[in-house]
């Protein structure tokens, strides 16, 4: 079975309103994962994963939520392009 039809069985089967809200939790959870990764220097790098893998998961149900899949590629592929101008510019007047 493709991912995506994973995505879509979920969402048939407990919603879409239930998913988007468990996209935030899982969300709160990385970030929760992440500080203290960061601020009490905890080795946490497991749960790090753990949380990142829910939250791509949780992000690919949200855009077959709101179909808009493509437009958030487009936009990625976007600003990955803004990004790496702003790095060259950064990269000429920094590296010296």
């Amino acid at each position: 079975m493709k991912k995506t039809d994973v995505y879509h069985r979920t969402l048939k089967v407990f919603s879409d309103e239930h998913q988007i809200l468990q996209t935030i939790e899982e969300m709160s959870e990385l970030t929760k994962e992440i500080l203290k990764n960061v601020n009490r220097k905890k080795n946490n790098i497991d749960s790090i994963i753990e949380e990142t893998a829910d939250v791509e998961i949780m992000l690919e149900q949200l855009k077959c939520c709101y179909h808009i899949k493509d437009q958030v590629e487009s936009y990625k592929k976007d600003k990955l392009k803004e990004i790496e101008k702003y790095l060259d510019e950064w990269e000429k007047t920094h590296d010296k």
